[in-house]
């Protein structure tokens, strides 16, 4: 395969930092805005999804496929980078742009939920985090100024603080001290961050812990924005919480954070989810579930989600969703696409998972053209009854 080249078309002037994010519009009736981050591989556009690439890929994924869709940038986990392959690879191979062969921009996470998820195998001090590696049961310890030096060290593009998450439900006195602490590893973050940085493009996000209770969220943003990021992050949502919890924290979080910032919804990721953020001011979004569910044979479509698994689709000679340009229903139908599945050939979930990706990303496009239109919140009702209608 021709290796293609390390510059992402036109490289902007790097500004300020404090102005690498821009607003263009903001919607009339709902706090929506359209705008673009700048970064050291090119401006992002936001509204934005970011597809998951955790281990440095997004499964079942190149990314020459990704460019094709329209993928500006893609999330990493340096939880797992760190463990596998390891920090002695990138000393050599060098940047993981360069590692993935990625021309766009990267966001790489923390891993603080993936610690989160093996709870019996950690313990968590101010100092840092000492947990017991999944991969060979190896006794690790990350301190945060240790995992900001790691993502620096990937040549991320955003590099997000460690933080303590907790789960669903927790008591108010352990949310308030994981919140507190969360605070304290991001001021040390910031402290090694600008230490270390020698690329005056990159950038630091905080994260906003709280659980659900809004006078932590509140008081938490405050003292986040004492501490002056980047950007910042809404965290420890999508941990078991009921859907109207949700609908309550975020908005709490957006109106708490600066206007002038970029702010970043961790992890939750449904197609109405990511609308309701957006109008309530969300810029970035993230989730597995578009390859995760396209791997299982679940395809997002603009009238609901499909099983391809089914058997109603055996014969059926459509594409997965008609109207969509992306490569998987360009040339293949659904019972193409359905034996694929049931033939457990891997085609079959790459498909799906490109063409998944594919919808996400045009529902970003569509918010931000109906942002610029000033019919966002039209736009948002009647997408979502869409969705409800057909499911």
């Amino acid at each position: 395969m021709m290796k293609i080249e390390k510059t992402l078309g036109r490289k902007p002037e790097l500004r300020d930092l404090r102005k690498a994010f821009h607003i263009l519009t903001e919607d009339a009736e709902t706090k929506a805005r359209r705008g673009f981050l700048q970064t050291l591989h090119g401006e992002v556009e936001s509204p934005c999804f970011m597809p998951c690439g955790t281990q440095g890929t997004v499964k079942a994924l190149s990314s020459e496929e990704l460019e094709s869709v329209g993928a500006q940038i893609v999330l990493a986990n340096a939880y797992h980078l760190y463990l596998r392959p390891g920090e002695e690879v990138f000393e050599t191979i060098g940047t993981l742009h360069d590692f993935m062969n990625w021309r766009g921009a990267i966001l790489t996470d923390s891993g603080g939920f993936q610690i989160f998820s093996l709870a019996p195998l950690r313990k968590i001090t101010h100092e840092g985090l000492c947990f017991q590696s999944h991969i060979d049961g190896s006794k690790q310890f990350l301190t945060p100024e240790r995992i900001v030096q790691f993502q620096m060290l990937l040549g991320s593009d955003i590099v997000m603080v460690l933080d303590e998450c907790v789960g669903y439900p927790s008591g108010k006195k352990e949310v308030e001290e994981a919140m507190n602490r969360t605070l304290e590893w991001a001021e040390r973050s910031k402290k090694e961050f600008h230490a270390r940085q020698t690329s005056p493009g990159q950038l630091l996000f905080g994260i906003v812990q709280g659980g659900i209770y809004t006078d932590l969220r509140k008081e938490n943003c405050e003292r986040l924005m004492a501490v002056d990021f980047d950007g910042y992050a809404i965290g420890g949502m999508g941990v078991g919480e009921p859907k109207e919890l949700l609908k309550e924290i975020v908005p709490v979080c957006t109106e708490g954070l600066a206007s002038d910032k970029p702010r970043y919804l961790m992890g939750i990721g449904t197609p109405e989810d990511i609308l309701e953020g957006i109008a309530s001011g969300v810029d970035f979004f993230d989730c597995v579930l578009p390859t995760r569910n396209g791997r299982n044979g679940q395809a997002f479509t603009s009238y609901g989600t499909l099983n391809l698994k089914n058997a109603t689709y055996a014969k059926d000679p459509a594409p997965i969703e008609e109207g969509c340009s992306c490569p998987a229903c360009g040339g293949y139908s659904r019972a193409y696409v359905h034996h694929l599945l049931k033939a457990k050939e891997i085609l079959g979930s790459k498909l799906v998972t490109l063409h998944n990706i594919s919808f996400y990303l045009r529902l970003m496009k569509e918010s931000r053209e109906a942002i610029q239109k000033q019919q966002f919140g039209i736009f948002k009702e009647r997408t979502i009854q869409r969705l409800r209608s057909a499911s």
